[in-house]
C-alpha cells in the first residue's frame, strides 16, 4: 500500500510541475509570510497538546466525510483547542488537495501541516507556496540520503520537519537526522494494521528535548491518555473529528483526557 501511495503522490506531483513549473513555485513560496513556530506551539505542556486533521477519506476506512467547506473544519478545530492542523493533501485515497491546505491556511492562526506522501523536492517547495508550516516526512518511504535533503529543505525554508517512524530502526533514523518532532505512527503503512502500544515501546527512544507525536488508533478519551501515560506530548487526531457531529466538543474531551 505505502509504495502504491508513494507512486501515485510521485505520478500527481509530475503532472502539477507540468503545469506549474518550479521557478514558478519556488517564487511562491519565497512570496508567503515566514511559516509559524510549529516547535513552540507544540512544545510540551502540562496537558497534552493536539493536531487535528482535515481528512476526507483513507485507504482502511474510504469515504469519511465530504468536508465542502476545509476552512470552517478547521476554525473549528482551532476554536476548540487544537495546537496545529493536518491537511490531508493526497488526492488519489485521501480525496485531499493543496487548495485544501491553502484554504486551512487562510482561515486559522495556528501552524498548518502538509500530509502527503512526500518523496521529492518539488513537493515541500509547493508545500510552502500552498502556506504550510510543517511537512510531513515518512521515514519508510524515503532512503536516509534522501530524507536528509528533504529535512534540511523543510528547515531551509523556515518550516518544521514532522518526522514519522514505525519501528525502532525508523525512529533512529529520525534522531540521527537531529528531527525535532517525531511521530510514531501506530498504523503500518505497508498493511495498514493498527498497533495501539507501538508508541508506548518506541517512546524511550526518542531523547528528552524532542517532542513525541502519538498518530493514529485515537477514537476516544481514553486513546487520548493511553497515549499521555505513554509519553506523547502530542496526539494526531483525524477520523474521530470527522466523523463526529461536534469537532469542538471532541476535542475539548480530548484535551480534558
Amino acid at each position: 500500500m505505502l509504495a502504491e501511495l508513494v507512486t501515485g503522490a510521485v505520478a500527481d506531483a509530475a503532472e502539477r510541475r507540468a503545469a506549474r513549473p518550479l521557478a514558478e513555485v519556488e517564487a511562491a513560496a519565497a512570496a508567503q509570510a515566514p511559516a509559524l513556530d510549529a516547535l513552540q506551539a507544540l512544545a510540551p505542556a502540562d496537558r497534552v497538546k493536539l493536531i487535528a486533521e482535515v481528512k476526507r477519506a483513507s485507504p482502511s476506512r474510504g469515504a469519511l466525510a465530504e468536508i465542502p467547506e476545509p476552512a470552517s473544519l478547521a476554525l473549528s478545530y482551532e476554536a476548540g483547542g487544537a495546537s496545529a492542523i493536518s491537511v490531508l493533501t493526497e488526492q488519489r485515497r485521501f480525496l485531499g488537495s493543496l487548495e485544501d491546505l491553502a484554504s486551512v491556511r487562510s482561515a486559522v492562526g495556528i501552524p498548518v501541516l502538509r500530509k502527503d506522501f512526500i518523496v521529492e523536492p518539488y513537493q515541500v517547495l509547493e508545500a510552502r507556496a500552498a502556506g504550510a508550516d510543517l511537512v510531513l516526512l515518512i521515514v519508510s518511504a524515503l532512503e536516509q540520503p534522501r530524507l536528509a535533503e528533504l529535512h534540511e529543505l523543510v528547515l531551509q525554508l523556515g518550516m518544521t520537519p514532522l518526522v514519522e517512524a514505525h519501528d525502532a530502526e525508523e525512529v533512529a533514523r529520525a534522531v540521527d537526522l537531529g528531527a525535532q518532532l517525531v511521530g510514531v505512527n501506530a498504523r503500518d503503512l505497508s498493511t495498514f494494521e493498527l498497533d495501539r502500544d507501538l508508541f508506548g515501546r518506541l517512546a524511550d527512544r526518542i531523547p528528552s528535548g524532542v517532542v513525541r507525536v502519538a498518530e493514529s488508533a485515537v477514537l476516544s478519551p481514553a486513546d487520548v491518555r493511553h497515549y499521555r501515560d505513554a509519553g506523547a506530548d502530542v496526539v494526531l487526531v483525524g477520523e474521530a473529528l470527522v466523523t463526529g457531529e461536534d469537532p469542538i466538543a471532541t476535542i475539548e474531551s480530548f484535551l480534558a483526557a
